[in-house]
């Protein structure tokens, strides 16, 4: 079967959950229903395999090693660098850097290319949106630089007004730092024209892709965005590994943001020169296994089809917005027209936390909260919300179960 046949075929979730050993463990009596991968997804074996693989058989150092095993080791290291350019259609894998994961290569940037360029007086623009990550990193520079941060903002449904945005654009913004896809809400934005508008006004432009990259296809020279981050564990990868692509020119023009070894290229006591990209930005022992993790974890997306994730999470999310809706009580929050991967909700007056309690007791994982999107809950009236978020091994079933957990959290606070 041809590739292009192959993306046409529906994604069988019910063999893909058999990949994630997890769900073969019950939980609280219960198949376990996991509604939590926008906060990190589980792995599937693939993954655990290729970790274990490396260290019983593969692990060393990597760089400047002579002998076998560390030349496998940096190897495969590199190959896992390759991976993640092509899944983000970079140019040059010298335009990867690992980091931790999104936090950290925000701060990255933050760091190095931000006090860099920014000036007391200067602006950098956000929207209502964002994840703490790509809000409190600018504060801080902003407040050591003397410069203003300003935040684009959104409608009722959670949608950026991309007008208001656009006027908010000038001589002075340096950088408009954007969510891909929202965290809390799910609504997708318009990152292309955002892009577009940051360039006109002369700034570069940072797209957090965290909720992005593990559901649809993603290319950054057609976004035409300056810097791209995501984390490798909401990919179905290891948690601390994660990814920053910076356009060469950008990376070449930056400073280290940490010393020590590996980012060198001579030291001596009274000078030090440092290293090209990307290795310029990575400091000391590299998480490798880590690497290799999410390269299997890039090679496991990519077999299933990127594609086809989409139109499976898109079902899903359809079926569980009609299901929800038909719920007395329960109130959809976030109804942006594009949008993927979440159903935030509230139940009444029952706190979220109360409510993911209940469903914790019926084998439902969902997470209740702010999302770490404090400012956001603000401009929306409300606390916290609870969110149910979707990834590959879900199924209409989980959803079922959700409404009938809701129902019973109905019954219970009635």
């Amino acid at each position: 079967m041809s590739a292009a046949a192959k993306a046409l075929l529906p994604l069988d979730a019910a063999r893909v959950r058999r990949d994630f050993p997890i769900f073969a463990r019950p939980m609280r009596g219960k198949p376990l229903v996991y509604l939590d991968t926008a906060a990190s997804a589980q792995k599937p074996r693939q993954v655990l395999d290729a970790m274990r693989a490396f260290y019983e058989n593969d692990y060393a150092n990597i760089h400047r090693g002579v002998y076998e095993l560390s030349e496998r080791a940096t190897r495969m290291h590199d190959e896992a660098r390759a991976k993640v350019a092509r899944l983000l259609g970079a140019a040059d894998p010298r335009e990867i850097v690992f980091t931790r994961n999104a936090t950290e290569a925000i701060n990255l940037v933050a760091w190095s290319w931000g006090r860099t360029h920014l000036r007391r007086g200067d602006e950098v623009l956000v929207t209502a949106l964002e994840h703490h990550a790509n809000l409190v990193p600018w504060q801080l520079l902003c407040e050591e630089r003397g410069a203003r941060l300003r935040v684009a903002p959104i409608d009722d449904r959670g949608v950026v007004l991309l007008d208001e945005l656009a006027a908010m654009l000038g001589e002075r913004t340096k950088i408009v730092a954007v969510g891909h896809v929202s965290n809390a809400l799910g609504t997708v934005n318009p990152v292309r024209e955002i892009v577009e508008l940051a360039h006109r006004a002369g700034a570069v432009a940072l797209v957090d892709g965290a909720q992005a990259v593990p559901r649809i296809p993603v290319d950054v020279r057609a976004l035409g965005c300056d810097f791209y981050v995501f984390s490798g564990h909401k990919l179905y990868g290891p948690s601390g590994i994660g990814a920053l692509y910076g356009r060469l020119e950008l990376l070449e023009a930056m400073p280290p943001w940490q010393a020590g070894g590996d980012m060198i290229a001579t030291v001596g006591y009274e000078k030090t020169t440092f290293a090209d990209p990307p290795q310029r930005f990575e400091a000391g022992t590299p998480d490798i296994a880590g690497a290799v993790g999410l390269g299997a974890a890039i090679d496991y997306v990519e077999a299933l089809g990127l594609e086809r994730i989409a139109r499976h999470e898109d079902d899903l999310l359809a079926y569980g917005t009609a299901l929800l809706s038909d719920v007395a009580g329960v109130r959809l929050v976030g109804t942006a027209p594009h949008k993927i991967g979440v159903l935030s909700f509230v139940v009444g007056d029952v706190h979220p936390h109360d409510v993911g309690t209940v469903l914790d007791q019926e084998g439902v994982a969902v997470r209740a909260g702010h999302h770490c999107a404090q400012p956001l809950m603000e401009r929306l009236g409300l606390p916290a919300t609870v969110r149910a978020s979707l990834g590959v091994y879900n199924v209409r079933e989980d959803l079922d179960r959700l409404a009938a957990g809701i129902r019973r959290v109905i019954e219970v606070f009635a």
